[in-house]
C-alpha cells in the first residue's frame, strides 16, 4: 500500500469511497490537503482503498474526510496526525456511529471520544480527539 496525494484523476475513486459527487472530490482535492492509500494491481492499475483531507486552524487540524479499508485509514491518519506533531496541533475529526473501520482506526491511532458530533444526513456522529502530547508518543 502506498500513500500519496490525491490529484484530480482520483475524484471518481475517491467519490465511490466517501459517497459524494466526483465534483465535490474534485473541489477537495483543492481546498485541503488530500492523501489517497492506493495499491497496484496485477494489470499495473491503481486500486484506491482510502482517502483523508485535513485542514489546520485555531491550533487544530481538522480530519473533514476519512475513508476505507481499516487498514489504509490506519495508514492514512499519520498524515494529519505527523503534521499536528510538527506544528504542535491537537487533531480531531468525526466518525458515524455506523462506521466501525473508521471507528477502530481512530481508537487505534490513540485518539480519544470527546463528545458527541453533529447529525449528518440523519445518521449521528461522535467526536474524537488527539491532543498535541498524545501525538508526540
Amino acid at each position: 500500500m502506498e500513500i500519496r496525494d490525491a490529484v484530480e484523476a482520483d475524484a471518481e475513486r475517491m467519490a465511490d469511497i466517501a459517497d459524494s459527487p466526483p465534483d465535490v472530490m474534485r473541489n477537495l482535492v483543492h481546498d485541503r490537503t488530500v492523501r489517497v492509500a492506493v495499491e497496484t494491481t496485477d494489470d499495473e492499475n491503481e486500486e484506491t482503498l482510502g482517502l483523508v483531507s485535513f485542514d489546520a486552524r485555531d491550533a487544530t487540524v481538522h480530519v473533514t474526510q476519512l475513508g476505507g479499508t481499516g487498514e489504509a485509514c490506519g495508514r492514512l491518519l499519520d498524515e494529519p496526525v505527523r503534521f499536528a506533531r510538527r506544528e504542535g496541533m491537537a487533531v480531531e475529526l468525526l466518525v458515524a456511529e455506523t462506521d466501525d473501520d473508521v471507528r477502530e482506526a481512530v481508537e487505534d491511532a490513540g485518539f480519544e471520544r470527546s463528545g458527541p458530533g453533529p447529525r449528518f444526513e440523519g445518521e449521528q456522529t461522535t467526536r474524537y480527539r488527539l491532543e498535541p502530547s498524545k501525538a508526540e508518543q
